[in-house]
């Protein structure tokens, strides 16, 4: 089967600094991937490279079997979907009308909205837990609220790939776990089943998450991409990345391991 995205040999530089070199992965439908290092290691460059926004120096990207650099803007955005840092400004638009902003690489030209794109716009608010906050401008929302306005704004996209900057930004600790389950939902390879076809949110997506929150990774990634500095980067399972050895090089801390209740957590010492 033909992997969802496939980077090779990629070099990424910022300035002077190599932040990647010979970079390759192989990104599968159900996938859900972490990006780890330290800051200013790259791991927002080396999403935005993902999603088509940078083109490497060295190095390819492929979406199916076609290379990004190959694609328009459109059609990456019906396979794509990014979730910036600070996705949604303070703008005097409405909760809803910002929701269906996602379903505009879907529209093929329609000027108005059709009612599907209502549903599954007011779906994707539910699924955050902001649905009553429809009618509300953007401006009047806390820093919580946005971040989960706009992971309902990439929900309401509908991708196949969805690439995450920080995805628990702003978030209460009580709404991190529904968020994580909710975007493995996203990469479940079982097809949900429900009673209405605009209920289903692309079951065999795929998740690529840039995070600092180490345990979040180890909690949730089947394989991680761990950028040590000075261009070294190690990508694998998460197991054989996450160890105390790795995570210290990365992070230039020594890194201690512990096993609570089937879990693994790390910290630093």
């Amino acid at each position: 089967m033909t992997p969802l995205l496939t980077a090779n040999n990629l070099l990424l530089r910022a300035g002077p600094r190599t932040l990647c070199s010979g970079l390759s992965l192989r990104v599968e439908q159900g996938q859900c991937w972490g990006l780890l290092g330290k800051n200013g290691a790259g791991k927002t460059s080396l999403l935005h490279t993902l999603a088509g926004l940078r083109t490497p120096p060295e190095g390819v990207v492929f979406l199916g079997e076609t290379p990004l650099a190959a694609l328009s803007p459109a059609q990456i955005a019906e396979k794509i979907g990014l979730l910036l840092q600070e996705s949604v400004d303070a703008l005097p638009s409405t909760v809803l009308e910002t929701a269906l902003l996602g379903r505009h690489p879907h529209t093929k030209g329609r000027l108005f909205d059709n009612a599907e794109d209502l549903v599954i716009a007011h779906e994707s608010l539910r699924k955050l837990g902001i649905e009553s906050l429809a009618p509300r401008t953007v401006d009047s929302l806390s820093g919580g609220e946005r971040q989960r306005l706009a992971l309902a704004m990439l929900l309401a996209q509908r991708p196949r790939l969805l690439l995450l900057d920080e995805p628990s930004n702003h978030l209460d600790l009580g709404f991190q776990t529904p968020l994580i389950q909710l975007l493995l939902s996203q990469a479940s390879d079982s097809a949900r089943k429900t009673s209405h076809p605009s209920d289903s949110t692309s079951p065999g997506a795929a998740v690529i998450m840039a995070t600092h929150d180490i345990n979040l990774a180890a909690r949730v990634c089947d394989n991680i991409v761990l950028m040590i500095g000075d261009g070294e980067t190690l990508v694998g399972n998460a197991v054989d990345v996450l160890t105390e050895c790795n995570l210290g090089k990365a992070y230039d801390c020594p890194i201690a391991r512990v096993e609570h209740e089937g879990r693994t957590l790390f910290y630093p010492l």
